[in-house]
């Protein structure tokens, strides 16, 4: 019979989940050991009201940070058994993970975990190199090994097509005084555990920018440093769009940007049309496939760089906690 999962292996598994992408690297997670399992849960104190008034983005965050907590666990030799949000009157707790027979991690799930901390979002111009047929391939395997599906828009057409939808509801939302201050609560000019620096925000947009850029107050481009005209665009789905959707894609999105990287490719998260309605449904609609888009991605070569901080481990992790019963075991 396996035991539970200890304090420290909750530490360990908690310094890579926190590696995840987060909407204005909020970080909205909290972790915390229950019966020997580990629970994953939104952290309300970190909701954005105006920005992600459904708490679809906080789940999406939770969703990939989970996916790092597996991988470390695996790669520990300690893999777990995943049941997503257990608890019908708790809905915060996006899953809860028990262990399962010991084992040695496989071969991919080295090479992911290798590549968790070298992801980051990469806001600036890429070259202009293409992305290979195999390592897209590659990404859409990753995708359907987490249940979910991966659209690389091939050809001018759909790319423009995509950019006027991300552009249109860039302005919806900028036109949004609540939001537009809520994003600024998130810019960082000195250093901090959370939050965009101001440095990490890529360059200003410009008119001729095929694809819209957030005000994280980056600097002017460079001349002749224009954002690539042909950006390899993906487009991540999921069957549907209930809480545990967003959760699966979430594990999806971190898969992909592990794969990305352990590639050598780029990426950066394109939300603007995933967080107005319309412009999903327009986008769901010109991409003709079953399911709802959940993110879209920036994806090639680009210069290095350096992932935003986070928080320790000890901030996000609550104390143990003991039930009269097990649940979810």
């Amino acid at each position: 019979m396996t035991t539970g999962y200890s304090v420290e292996q909750l530490t360990a598994a908690v310094r890579d989940a926190v590696r995840a992408p987060s909407l204005h690297n909020t970080q909205p997670w909290r972790f915390r050991l229950r019966d020997g399992g580990i629970e994953v849960r939104v952290d309300p104190l970190r909701r954005l009201p105006a920005t992600d008034p459904s708490g679809w983005g906080a789940r999406i965050a939770c969703g990939a940070a989970l996916f790092n907590l597996r991988l470390s666990l695996a790669v520990a030799g300690t893999p777990a058994t995943v049941r997503l949000r257990p608890y019908p009157a708790d809905p915060d707790v996006v899953a809860r993970l028990v262990p399962d027979v010991p084992r040695r991690p496989t071969p991919t799930e080295q090479s992911l975990y290798a590549a968790v901390d070298r992801r980051f979002s990469n806001r600036a111009p890429f070259w202009p190199d293409p992305v290979p047929a195999d390592a897209r391939w590659r990404l859409g395997e990753a995708a359907r090994a987490e249940q979910c599906w991966l659209e690389l828009l091939i050809g001018t057409t759909a790319v423009n097509a995509l950019g006027e939808i991300a552009r249109s509801a860039h302005r919806v939302l900028e036109r949004d005084p609540a939001y537009v201050t809520e994003r600024s609560t998130w810019i960082r000019s000195e250093p901090s555990p959370d939050g965009v620096p101001a440095a990490a925000g890529g360059p200003q947009s410009e008119p001729q920018d095929l694809l819209p850029q957030r005000g994280y107050g980056g600097r002017n481009r460079p001349p002749g440093r224009d954002f690539e005209p042909e950006p390899l665009v993906a487009v991540l789905g999921s069957a549907g769009n209930t809480a545990t959707d967003q959760v699966v894609a979430g594990q999806a999105l971190q898969r992909v940007l592990l794969t990305a990287t352990d590639a050598g490719l780029a990426a950066s998260l394109i939300s603007q049309p995933i967080e107005v309605p319309g412009a999903r449904e327009a986008l769901r609609l010109s991409l003709g496939r079953f399911g709802t888009p959940q993110m879209v991605m920036r994806i090639g070569y680009g210069q290095p760089g350096v992932a935003t901080p986070r928080r320790p481990a000890d901030e996000v992790i609550d104390l143990p906690v003991a039930t009269p019963s097990t649940v979810g075991r």
